[in-house]
Order: structure tokens, then C-alpha cells, then sequence
């Protein structure tokens, strides 16, 4: 199922832990990498790959935000929208993102472009409103500079 550079990326994740279940965290992520989601099959393998079970990597995989369990545009926006953001115009961000790219929360672009995720808390709040477009992060966003920002992921 794995690539095999994504099979000896998770043989060296799992020499550097003291026992299997320490490097699930960066197992799953190199997992989700490979497809940009966690797939079923995707979680099985990294369960054989560590000789964990199952339910145990299923169950750390949807304990944090950060693992994806649908299929995901090729980019993934997340907007904050906690106090600061929202204050500052994250609502005005969101209602942009819906009408312009046709993206609800938790949905993707018909053209599997972007995927929308809204988050409660980035950080960012010295730079509120933010986002982060796969791993690129972004603040003092307003309509035109997320505009500009998203022209750049084609």
C-alpha cells in the first residue's frame, strides 16, 4: 500500500522511539502525506508497520485535528475563527471563501482545489486574522490579500 520511501521513512520513525507506540504520532503523519488523508488502509498499515492495534491508531488518529479521515482538495486552508480572528474579520474571510470558491466548512472546491477547515485557535492572534494554507501561515489577512495568497496554489 506504502511507497517504499514511505516504508523506510516509517522503519526510521520507529528506530528513534524507545517502543512502537511512542512514534504513532509521526507514523500517522507521514501516512496521511503519502495520500493527504487516513485512510482505512492507511491506518491498517501503519498498525502492521508499528505491531499496534488497530483501534489504538484509529483512536489516536481521530483524538487530534491535525489527521484527516475524507479524502482532502490539494490544498488545505484552515481559518481561525477564535475571538481575535473573528473580531478582526475572519467572518468577512469565511463568507468570501463560500462565495468565491463555492467552499463550505469542512468541504472542497468542485475542482478539488481547496479544502476548507475551520479552526478554533491558530495562534496568530498578535497578527489576527489567520490562516494556514497546508503548511504556509498566513495573518493580517483581509478579502484582497486572501485572494492573492490563494491565487498562488494552482
Amino acid at each position: 500500500m506504502f511507497s517504499e520511501s514511505v516504508i523506510k521513512e516509517l522503519e526510521e520513525v520507529r528506530v528513534k522511539y524507545p517502543d512502537s507506540r511512542s512514534a504513532l504520532l509521526p507514523a500517522l503523519y507521514i501516512a496521511q502525506s503519502e495520500y493527504g488523508w487516513l485512510s482505512p488502509e492507511a491506518m491498517q498499515a501503519v498498525s502492521s508497520a508499528l505491531n499496534i492495534p488497530p483501534a489504538i491508531v484509529k483512536g489516536v488518529s481521530t483524538f487530534y485535528a491535525m489527521f484527516k479521515h475524507k479524502p482532502m482538495g490539494r490544498h488545505l486552508i484552515q481559518l481561525c475563527t477564535n475571538i481575535s480572528c473573528m473580531i478582526l474579520g475572519a467572518e468577512t474571510l469565511l463568507d468570501l471563501l463560500k462565495k468565491r470558491y463555492g467552499i463550505e466548512e469542512g468541504g472542497t472546491t468542485s475542482d478539488e482545489r481547496f479544502s476548507l477547515i475551520i479552526m478554533e485557535c491558530i495562534g496568530g492572534c498578535d497578527v489576527a486574522p489567520v490562516m494556514l494554507v497546508d503548511n504556509d501561515y498566513y495573518g493580517n489577512l483581509n478579502e484582497e490579500i486572501i485572494v492573492e495568497i490563494l491565487e498562488k496554489y494552482k
